[in-house]
């Protein structure tokens, strides 16, 4: 089966990419000066030549605070092109998995949103990135949503605060968002088995069990590192004031698919993946998150 993977250059694609690689089957992992998805002829030309199986769609418009100012050109980006790819995947015989964010819905439910939840996004990174769900789903193509995701190859919530416990004697992190921290590799494996599954295409989640909030995923991290995690300090969302709105609680449900690990089982089996060491001996940190 013959792969390509877009937006090949980033965090998770490193890790589709590697995933792929471990199967022998033939992959080709583009970024966007090799294959820009904007250019509906080169997408088309370039998917006709190399025939793919399996398009991995990782490419997007991720910067969320700048797409309220530049809502156009991000939903070039995570819609308009969106629709271009699945189009032509569809009349090539591809499979387009397509990723998503917790970001489609308002953040207000009382528990966590199914698949078939009603999207009703807060921002304009939201709103391009239901735009491309819809276009994806359209053209009977595969969409994956995902949340807080964290890894190797590039920046990300767990990095930062490795490198601020190092720099700083006490961190403010918010504590008034809730959500499902994911390991970029755990991920990568779930969209390959997806694609390789006979599951019908549709709306798929993909989010590690559990939930926690941005302080206690931070103090998790103190703890890994061999850090107090009371140097942690939790903040409401009103002390760290950006463009977009963020949703409160981005909880999404696994009812569809392959469930994937617990978010802290999967962090620290990360951990010397992330940081080229073992976790901390005294890394419990109580049952904060659970």
């Amino acid at each position: 089966m013959r792969w390509l993977v877009t937006g090949g250059r980033g965090m998770l694609a490193a890790d589709v990419l590697h995933r792929i690689a471990v199967t022998g089957e033939p992959v080709l992992a583009l970024g966007r000066d090799e294959l820009d998805l904007c250019d509906a002829r080169a997408v088309r030309d370039f998917v006709g030549a190399y025939r793919p199986r399996v398009v991995v769609n990782c490419a997007g418009w991720t910067a969320v605070d700048l797409a309220e100012t530049r809502e156009t050109e991000a939903m070039e980006v995570n819609g308009t092109a969106v629709r271009t790819l699945a189009r032509v995947c569809e009349r090539a015989g591809a499979r387009l998995v397509h990723l998503s964010t917790d970001y489609v819905f308002d953040g207000t439910a009382a528990g966590p949103y199914p698949e078939d939840a009603e999207p009703s996004p807060v921002n304009a990174y939201g709103r391009t990135k239901l735009a491309g769900e819809r276009a994806a789903l359209e053209h009977g193509q595969y969409v994956v949503r995902t949340a807080w995701l964290y890894g190797a190859g590039g920046p990300n919530f767990v990095r930062t605060m490795t490198r601020l416990a190092a720099t700083r004697p006490v961190v403010d992190v918010v504590d008034d968002q809730r959500g499902q921290p994911t390991w970029s590799a755990d991920l990568a494996d779930h969209l390959v088995r997806l694609a390789q599954s006979d599951l019908p295409p549709g709306v798929y989640h993909a989010v590690s069990a559990g939930e926690t909030t941005w302080y206690g995923l931070a103090r998790e991290v103190f703890a890994l590192l061999g850090e107090d995690p009371d140097r942690v300090r939790p903040v409401p969302s009103t002390d760290f004031p950006r463009p977009a709105r963020r949703p409160a609680t981005s909880l999404l449900a696994v009812t569809r698919g392959e469930p994937i690990r617990h978010w802290r089982d999967a962090l620290h089996a990360a951990w010397p993946v992330l940081t080229g060491r073992a976790p901390h001996a005294g890394q419990a940190v109580g049952k904060v998150g659970w």
